[in-house]
């Protein structure tokens, strides 16, 4: 019995690793241009990062080591995997041998957001700033947009969006997360339009959804703000 309890003190801490091991096997196929394998285990990074913060709670076994090695997962699995994928893509679209190397300022501000969301009590139930999920499902997103839409994308295009992500990143922007203290209209309307349109939208245009889907996070998230400090 006490091994079994000793043992459930770790259950979080391997499902985080479980997160930083599908982080790396994308890594690997991104570098091998195979972007829609990479995307199933940029999924399954993002199953378990929701799962090892809900295992936590869930057995009572939160730590501050656990809370750092989920920031050491997340800078692989959501700081170097989108870096990657827009560093291929520049390499190509552009014909310089430096320009690409701007793809490595994700993982940069990726790292920095996630150490300010450790030490800043403001974003215990929301965001403060772009997360680092959110931002890879986009970046991972544009190779299959390319796809369908290559006239859209020029190394131009991808080095105003990494710009533009990366200040995201570490920006003032509030936005909503999706932990739920109750479940009332009043409280939680916006979080539940956002999620019944995104459903919508990925059943309809699967992942060319997404950058539609992060369009709709800001607009509502910045409805819900807007509506709690009317109300308060």
């Amino acid at each position: 019995m006490a091994f079994f309890i000793k043992m459930r003190q770790h259950v979080p801490n391997i499902i985080t690793s479980l997160n930083l091991l599908s982080g790396c096997i994308a890594a690997l196929l991104i570098l091998e241009d195979n972007y829609h394998q990479a995307l199933f285990f940029i999924i399954a990074s993002g199953f378990f990062d929701f799962c090892d913060g809900l295992t936590a709670r869930f057995l009572n076994v939160r730590s501050p080591m656990g809370k750092e090695l989920d920031s050491l997962a997340d800078v692989i699995s959501f700081g170097f995997v989108p870096s990657l994928v827009m560093f291929t893509m520049l390499q190509t679209e552009s014909h310089s041998q430096w320009l690409p190397y701007f793809g490595f300022l994700i993982v940069i501000l990726s790292a920095w957001r996630l150490a300010k969301f450790n030490i800043d009590e403001r974003q215990s139930t929301d965001f403060i700033g772009l997360n680092t999920p959110m931002n890879t499902f986009f970046i991972i997103s544009l190779p299959f947009i390319r796809e369908t839409y290559p006239q859209l994308f020029s190394s131009y295009v991808l080095l105003i969006i990494t710009l533009l992500t990366s200040y995201l990143l570490i920006s003032e922007i509030r936005l909503f997360s999706m932990k739920f203290s109750g479940f009332s209209w009043k409280e939680n309307k916006f979080r539940f339009l956002f999620l019944l349109i995104s459903l919508i939208f990925l059943i309809f245009l699967k992942i060319l959804a997404i950058p539609l889907i992060l369009f709709f996070y800001f607009l509502f998230s910045a409805l819900h703000f807007s509506q709690s400090y009317s109300s308060s």
